[in-house]
C-alpha cells in the first residue's frame, strides 16, 4: 500500500516533477485554469512532449508510472491544427511523432450541431452523409459522448479534455448545469478507479464565479495561471496550486505553492524561481 500512495505520473516537466515529488499522484483530475496567455496550454504541450519522448525512450523509475496511452480530446478544434501549433511553438519535427503517440477524439460534430454553424464548416463527407450523421445523433449529446470516450481509453493513461471552456458556458442554467457538475464528480471517480491522470483547461474570467467555484470543487487539483504585474511595466506569467488532494500540505511545509514562469521554444514551460504566497 505504502509503495502505490508514492506512485507518481510524471508531468515531463523537468523543473516542475521534483517539487512534487515526481510528479502528480495517478487518478487525480487536475484543473489547468489560466488566464488568457499564461501557460495553461503551453502547460500541457510541454507536458505532452515530454511524456512522449520519455514513452520512447523508456525512461522511468520505481515509483514513476508513465502513462499506458495519452488521449487528446477536443471540442472545436482539428487533430491537425493542434499538432500545427505545438510543432510551430517549439519544434517541426513534433508534428508527426506526437501524431503517433497521442490518440485523438474529436468531438466538433456535437458541438457544432446545437449551432447555426454550417455543417460544411466543420464536417466531412457528403451533405447527405452529415445528414445521416446528425440523425444519428440527435438524441445525443456531448456529455454523453465525452463519458463513452473517457470509458474507452486505457487505464494508467493521460487524459487532455481541451477544453471545458467551449462548453462549460452553455450549460450554466437548470438541469444542464447540474448534469455537468454531476458529470465532473464522475470523471474524478472513474479517473482514480481507472488510474488515469486528466488534464482539464478552463479558461477564467468568462464563467460567473460561482460557477467557476462549482468546477473547482469538482477537482482534486487546480493550478491556477495568471498574469502579475513586474518591474519595470513588464509583466510576468506565476502559476500557482490552489488545492491539490493529498499534496498540498507538503507544499504548503516547504512553502512551495507559488511560481515564476518561463516559456521558450527551446525549453517549452519552464518553472523559474519558487515563491511563497503573499
Amino acid at each position: 500500500m505504502h509503495d502505490r500512495l508514492e506512485l507518481r505520473m510524471p508531468t515531463g516537466i523537468n523543473s516542475l516533477d521534483p517539487v512534487l515529488e515526481g510528479g502528480i499522484p495517478p487518478g487525480s483530475a487536475v484543473l489547468l485554469l489560466g488566464e488568457h496567455g499564461a501557460g495553461n496550454v503551453e502547460f500541457v504541450q510541454t507536458s505532452l512532449i515530454q511524456l512522449s519522448l520519455m514513452k520512447r525512450s523508456g525512461a522511468g523509475g520505481e515509483h514513476l508510472l508513465l502513462p499506458e496511452s495519452i488521449s487528446y480530446v477536443t471540442f472545436t478544434r482539428m487533430r491537425e491544427d493542434i499538432l500545427k501549433e505545438i510543432a510551430l511553438s517549439f519544434n517541426p519535427d513534433l508534428y508527426d511523432r506526437l501524431g503517433e503517440e497521442i490518440v485523438f477524439y474529436d468531438l466538433s460534430e456535437l458541438y457544432f450541431d446545437a449551432s447555426i454553424v454550417p455543417p460544411d464548416w466543420y464536417g466531412e463527407g457528403s451533405v447527405v452523409e452529415r445528414l445521416q450523421k446528425k440523425q444519428r445523433k440527435e438524441n445525443d449529446d456531448i456529455l454523453a459522448e465525452l463519458a463513452r470516450v473517457v470509458g474507452g481509453c486505457a487505464k494508467n493513461s493521460l487524459i487532455v479534455l481541451d477544453s471545458l471552456t467551449d462548453i462549460a458556458p452553455s450549460l450554466m442554467e437548470g438541469d444542464q448545469r447540474h448534469a455537468f457538475i454531476a458529470f465532473l464528480r464522475g470523471l474524478q471517480r472513474t479517473a482514480k478507479r481507472r488510474n488515469t491522470t486528466i488534464y482539464l483547461l478552463l479558461t477564467s474570467g468568462i464563467l460567473d464565479q460561482s460557477w467557476e467555484l462549482e468546477i473547482v470543487d469538482c477537482v482534486d487539483a487546480t493550478i491556477f495561471f495568471r498574469w502579475e504585474e513586474g518591474g519595470a511595466q513588464r509583466r510576468q506569467r506565476v502559476m500557482h496550486f490552489e488545492k491539490f488532494r493529498g499534496v498540498m500540505p507538503r507544499l504548503e511545509d516547504k512553502d512551495l505553492v507559488k511560481f515564476a514562469l518561463s516559456i521558450s521554444a527551446s525549453g517549452g514551460f519552464e518553472v523559474r524561481n519558487i515563491r511563497v504566497v503573499v
